[in-house]
């Protein structure tokens, strides 16, 4: 139980972290105050009703449009990369004797030798204390 626990609190905290550093963007077409379209990490499709800027000389007077667009733009965290190298060396010696101590860990020695194993106990034929009246308090 406490193993399914650890799985699912180091799952949420994977995808916190993935979405933290996530950056995306969210463009949306208002055409007078509607809403007319949203999109995410591409264009938003627009309404059709655009002004186009006519360039000849008959077209003197400009019409203001009533379409707009808006861009929403997420960052997310750029802090999260950290190099070695950029450390100062007292943060270094702390990291190399912890993973030296943790790897110490893991390593494995080679059982004593015990020289008795092999033998037996020798039988008890009758308690000597008993026998002798022998009691310690």
């Amino acid at each position: 139980m406490k193993q399914f626990f650890a799985k699912i609190f180091a799952s949420i905290i994977a995808v916190l972290v993935l979405f933290s550093t996530f950056s995306f963007t969210v463009d949306q077409h208002f055409c007078g105050k509607k809403l007319v379209d949203s999109a995410v990490f591409t264009k938003a499709k627009t309404c059709g009703m655009e002004m186009n800027s006519a360039t000849s000389a008959e077209t003197s007077i400009t019409k203001k449009s009533c379409c707009t667009n808006k861009k929403l733009e997420v960052k997310g965290q750029d802090t999260l990369k950290q190099n070695f190298n950029n450390l100062d060396f007292q943060q270094q010696l702390v990291i190399t004797g912890f993973v030296y101590s943790y790897l110490q860990l893991f390593e494995f020695s080679e059982p004593d030798c015990i020289p008795f194993k092999d033998y037996s106990p020798p039988k008890l034929v009758c308690d000597i204390q008993l026998q002798d009246q022998v009691f310690r308090i």
